[in-house]
């Protein structure tokens, strides 16, 4: 090999493991991210008895939670693009891990009211943050890879749903649990800032006409806020209500119902791990529109079928087309304009989050006019409807 070849290789040798290592760092962030929200989630029957607090008022307090994230995704994207996704990532990751503590404390309902809401802040500070750093990673990639972040978040998610649950077997206090979880989550983030990409901050008077840009794009980034909504309010009917429609709809036990998130769940794992050699054979708006079109199909599944098989297939194919949408939406987001990637990204990440809250409560609504498998139409019109605007998503 001549003097020149060699040192060309050596060079793109020594750009790509930066990149490795970046991307490494990135994968540890979500996947500890997910862990947090995860062993948080196991422990709210536990906090519930702990506080003395009825289903009512620990409804209430989640809208606190929602409150705080909703909050810190709008705080985080300017200060992401003032000071650089990194810093910010390292700031928020550091919190969430020191926050994930406070339901534990918590004896009374405002101090779990006070807790939810410093935890939510801090979890929508690093959601918009570390997708702002997973773009700047896959700019520099120069392939997609984004939904393989979101699938470390659905992985670290079910390890700390399985590891609060053998923690409460093992008769773990919940304060015990959640400061282990804290301990880890410190350490992770810690031990994976050194690996994260450092994007330049940028000063005032180069924000100024990224800013001005952003006037511009504001069309853009409203339309993908608005598929975001779409298919993050479907993803979160299938959260709160594949279990129910499958037992009330087939009249199936409790174990057997349990079966309709569990495929759902399993696929959109599985599809995220998937959808960026997809992106990159066919680009993004195929990934959405197709997506969209197979979740079309699940949900139509669900809504008509009357056998078990058939209706677990629909929310599998539901799970399966809906997995690698959204992250070609932040992707699209996060490269809209120069200087401004995180304002963006906390837009559309932001009314993403609000239709993941509002699609459960919309089919609770609905459910006191019609059954709940009739309920399925809505997210069924929200994937169509996605499906229509996927061009939205196209690189630029």
């Amino acid at each position: 090999m001549s003097t020149s070849r060699a040192s060309a290789v050596d060079t793109r040798t020594r750009v790509a493991e930066p990149l490795r290592r970046a991307r490494a760092g990135t994968f540890g962030i979500f996947g500890i991210n997910g862990f947090l929200l995860g062993m948080w989630v196991v422990h709210i029957p536990a906090i519930e008895d702990r506080t003395g607090i009825s289903h009512s008022t620990l409804g209430s307090l989640l809208l606190l939670l929602a409150v705080g994230a909703i909050g810190g995704m709008q705080v985080s994207g300017p200060l992401a693009d003032r000071f650089g996704s990194r810093r910010m990532v390292i700031i928020a990751g550091l919190v969430l891990s020191a926050a994930t503590v406070g339901p534990g404390l918590a004896s009374a309902a405002w101090q779990l009211g006070l807790a939810l809401l410093v935890f939510g802040f801090a979890n929508g500070a690093l959601d918009v943050s570390m997708n702002s750093q997973a773009v700047e990673v896959e700019q520099r990639y120069r392939r997609p890879i984004m939904s393989a972040f979101h699938a470390l978040f659905s992985v670290g998610g079910v390890a700390g749903s399985l590891l609060g649950a053998a923690t409460l077997a093992a008769g773990w206090a919940p304060l015990t649990a959640l400061l282990t979880a804290a301990v880890v989550g410190v350490v992770t983030v810690a031990a994976g800032s050194r690996w994260l990409m450092a994007d330049r901050p940028r000063s005032r008077h180069e924000i100024a006409p990224a800013e001005k840009a952003q006037g511009r794009l504001s069309t853009r980034v409203l339309a993908l806020g608005g598929i975001a909504f779409m298919l993050m309010l479907s993803e979160g009917v299938a959260n709160d209500w594949s279990t129910l429609q499958v037992k009330e709809h087939l009249g199936t036990s409790d174990s057997v119902a349990a079966l309709a998130f569990g495929a759902f769940s399993v696929m959109m794992t599985v599809g995220r791990f998937t959808a960026d050699r997809v992106s990159g054979a066919l680009g993004p708006v195929a990934v959405v529109r197709y997506g969209t079109l197979i979740a079309a199909l699940g949900m139509l599944l669900v809504v008509v079928s009357g056998l078990l098989p058939l209706t677990v297939l629909g929310w599998a194919l539901f799970g399966l087309g809906l997995s690698g949408c959204v992250p070609q939406i932040f992707t699209a987001a996060g490269n809209l304009g120069a200087g401004s990637a995180g304002t963006n990204m906390s837009r559309v990440v932001g009314l993403g989050y609000v239709g993941f809250l509002a699609g459960p409560a919309t089919i609770g609504w609905i459910t006191q006019v019609v059954p709940l498998t009739v309920a399925m139409v809505v997210p069924l019109v929200c994937v169509l409807v996605a499906a229509t605007f996927a061009g939205a998503v196209r690189r630029t």
